[in-house]
């Protein structure tokens, strides 16, 4: 295992920067995820850490040894790309050992090795089979055995789940996370899918255009989100952002105005003259039952689940809200449906997007 720090990590093609002054500590056996939107230069910034692009600034280390100007094959470092880039005319063995081979290891133990990444795996029948003869499951991870067998000081995985379809990717997602636990090693995995960073993830760096917006586990972020890209881009369904304004506040606490309502916000201190965005979660909406009254919702659509249904609809004001309920609920379209919330779960958000809480209120 090993420790990773980037310190003030900057990438630029010419003139125009992608990545910019990152800084980022990765300790010993933590699984790491990048997660954002296409173009927010996550892949960039591992293909930096494997050695594969140049750092513009600052400091790149692993295990305290500088590793700017370190090529990549010596950084102790295996990737696993998003293509599989198996040799088709090598069966399932000879795919996994061709690095080992290549760099002269021994027979007994290329063979040992192999047979140890394979049973982990479960790829012990299928060793001498080719690539064409697997599924994308199976693909994947032949895939991943050839990072392991080369004993790497630090994993990195660039969105290897992207090609396999919705069933696969949950599998592969579980094979995954059991493969960190077995092996115990640093990882370090890039994807766009906020799912995959929530279930997988001890650390999770939210990158928006080159930027780290935050850093923090899961829940984290999904209970804290510094600011308003962060709270739109953890959790599924996304939560619910809609437009609102401060009023004067009364007794210090906030009071905000949204549609029909005025709701206050005994967790916040008091701003007011602004406006905002109030946060909600679908699934910190209820139809009636306890909590606040936010007013109401005319349905729109039904999208059940089994387990629990999605309601899409819109306030009185146009807005449009999304609410997730237990069970199999459904409300005709047209119809008026009252929403209540737990009104400490739900966030406020100034109009430069930073989330408001009770000390920076304070301070405001």
């Amino acid at each position: 295992m090993s420790w990773l720090t980037l310190e003030h990590v900057h990438k630029r093609f010419g003139d125009h920067p992608v990545i910019q002054d990152v800084n980022l500590s990765v300790t010993n056996g933590e699984f790491v995820v990048f997660v954002g939107p296409s173009g927010c230069g996550k892949s960039t910034l591992l293909r930096m850490i494997a050695g594969l692009e140049s750092i513009s600034d600052g400091a790149l280390r692993i295990d305290d040894e500088v590793m700017n100007d370190v090529p990549a094959a010596q950084r102790g470092i295996a990737m696993v790309f998003q293509s599989y880039a198996l040799y088709p005319h090598m069966n399932v063995y000879k795919n996994m050992a061709f690095a080992l081979e290549t760099a002269r290891m021994a027979k007994a133990e290329i063979d040992m090795r192999v047979a140890r990444a394979a049973a982990i795996l479960q790829l012990d029948h299928l060793l001498d089979r080719k690539p064409k003869e697997l599924s994308g499951g199976q693909r994947q991870r032949v895939a991943i055995g050839r990072a392991i067998v080369r004993e790497p000081k630090i994993f990195l995985f660039d969105e290897p789940l992207s090609n396999l379809d919705a069933e696969l990717r949950v599998q592969m997602r579980v094979e995954i996370a059991k493969l960190h636990q077995q092996l115990g090693n640093t990882m370090i995995y890039v994807t766009h899918d906020q799912v995959e960073a929530m279930t997988m993830a001890d650390k999770i760096v939210v990158l928006r255009a080159g930027k780290v917006e935050q850093i923090g586990s899961p829940l984290e972020l999904y209970n804290n989100p510094v600011n308003r890209f962060v709270a739109g881009f953890i959790g599924s369904p996304k939560m619910n952002l809609l437009q609102a304004t401060l009023l004067p506040a009364a007794g210090g606490e906030a009071r905000v105005a949204l549609a029909e309502t005025v709701l206050p916000l005994p967790h916040l201190a008091g701003q007011d003259g602004a406006d905002c965005s109030l946060g909600v979660r679908p699934e910190h909406l209820r139809l009636g039952g306890p909590g606040t009254r936010i007013g109401e919702a005319q349905v729109q659509l039904v999208e059940q689940l089994g387990g629990s249904s999605l309601i899409y609809g819109v306030l009185s004001d146009g807005q449009p809200i999304t609410v997730q309920v237990e069970g199999q609920q459904k409300p005709k379209p047209g119809e008026r449906v009252p929403l209540h919330v737990d009104i400490a779960l739900a966030h406020l958000f100034l109009p430069d997007g930073l989330r408001v809480t009770a000390q920076t209120a304070a301070r405001g």
